[in-house]
């Protein structure tokens, strides 16, 4: 097996079942035991359908389309192309794209085999699309 891995991200089948998102994620076809890299589109005004930490596994987001917001904890961060979000394990997250839709490349480290993410719920119910 050769020491390096190349996949195209729009070459994975996107998952996800909410409208207007999709995730791709690359970690299995890299056979990368402790780097995971993974691309996800919002279309406009789109929230990601459910908010999330991880009990291990630190994550860095890069928005490289688009722009948006993200809930963290509570705080709402305003996100604009190239923008680089890291966040910590246990901190909730949520990302909302803006009128033009948003494109993120997630890198994430090392997770246990059966994963470690935690489920959280709708952050955003409270919150008017787009801030206002």
């Amino acid at each position: 097996m050769p020491g390096y891995a190349v996949k195209n991200l729009y070459d994975i089948d996107p998952g996800g079942d909410h409208p207007g998102y999709a995730g791709r994620f690359a970690r299995k076809f890299l056979d990368s035991r402790d780097l995971g890299v993974s691309l996800f589109t919002y279309e406009p005004g789109v929230r990601s359908p459910l908010a999330h930490s991880h009990r291990e596994q630190e994550e860095a987001y890069v928005v490289v389309e688009g722009s948006g917001r993200v809930w963290l904890d509570g705080d709402i961060v305003a996100l604009r192309r190239w923008d680089v979000v890291r966040v910590a394990p246990p901190t909730v997250r949520s990302f909302e794209a803006g009128p033009d839709g948003m494109t993120l490349i997630a890198v994430g480290g090392p997770k246990p085999a059966d994963g470690d993410g935690v489920r959280g719920g709708d952050v955003w119910a409270d919150e008017p699309v787009g801030g206002g």
